[in-house]
């Protein structure tokens, strides 16, 4: 929120459309997407196979472009940005936290988390201070001067996001964040995203196919064949409440039933 106590917009796509192929072999992932992010927001995207979910969180995270529309990010209109400004503006801006890690190997888990504010200006002390407060929130400190290939999977996607928080990004965008984890590691991994975006207001938007993981969120968007199909609020619902909400629309949309953990 602004110092007058308003929240503000994060993000605003409006009418997105992504199309894939040329003339009669065309494909329409995203038909006309208009959403909204607050500053705050932890966004659930969900929907069946081919829904377009995927390819939406793409295009609003800058990996790919969109046909047609605006995004705007805090702001800026990505949709008109070229690519050497846009670069710019996903490494200062954005944070990401992805299914398979994407660390390097050959660096240690510190050096990982300080990759993103390392390929800047910033300062030394500050960044070594953020360092210190993001690896004792995921636990990582302990191994900080390990290599990827040294420890757990759990252990990498912690890394991974304090990586994606390490600069202050304006929004994390998560895809599948706990796709590779066992359930105690996934559940580790979503409390912690849940913790930050509760205390320090840090907006993520994360694609999941999976209900359990979508509960931790305050709202989850539902696509289907390209477009915004409904949208469910948290509120002050438990946790095991929202995931029956979710679980039910899930069943209209289709989707494997699981037990929540």
């Amino acid at each position: 929120m602004n110092s007058q106590g308003i929240q503000k917009t994060m993000l605003h796509a409006q009418q997105v459309r992504k199309t894939y192929g040329y003339r009669s072999n065309m494909q329409q992932a995203l038909k006309g997407i208009d959403l909204r992010v607050m500053e705050g927001d932890f966004i659930g995207i969900m929907g069946p196979s081919g829904s377009g979910k995927s390819t939406l969180i793409n295009v609003l995270a800058t990996i790919d472009q969109a046909t047609e529309g605006r995004i705007i990010v805090e702001g800026s209109d990505i949709s008109t940005m070229k690519s050497a400004e846009l670069a710019v503006f996903r490494r200062n801006k954005l944070g990401f936290i992805f299914q398979d890690y994407n660390l390097l190997d050959t660096l240690t888990v510190k050096e990982n988390v300080l990759l993103p504010v390392s390929l800047g200006k910033a300062n030394k002390a500050a960044a070594e201070a953020a360092f210190e407060e993001l690896a004792s929130h995921f636990r990582i400190k302990d191994i900080a001067h390990r290599y990827p290939h040294e420890i757990s999977g759990g252990q990498r996607q912690r890394t991974s996001a304090a990586r994606a928080l390490i600069h202050k990004p304006a929004i994390v965008f998560a895809d599948e964040p706990t796709g590779a984890l066992d359930s105690k590691a996934a559940s580790a991994m979503l409390g912690k995203m849940e913790e930050l975006n509760r205390q320090d207001h840090i907006t993520i938007m994360m694609v999941t196919h999976d209900p359990v993981a979508a509960s931790y969120c305050s709202r989850v968007v539902f696509l289907k064949d390209g477009l915004l199909y409904s949208e469910l609020y948290r509120g002050i619902k438990t946790r095991q409440t929202f995931f029956k909400d979710i679980m039910n629309v899930q069943a209209v949309l289709g989707g494997d039933n699981v037990d929540i953990v």
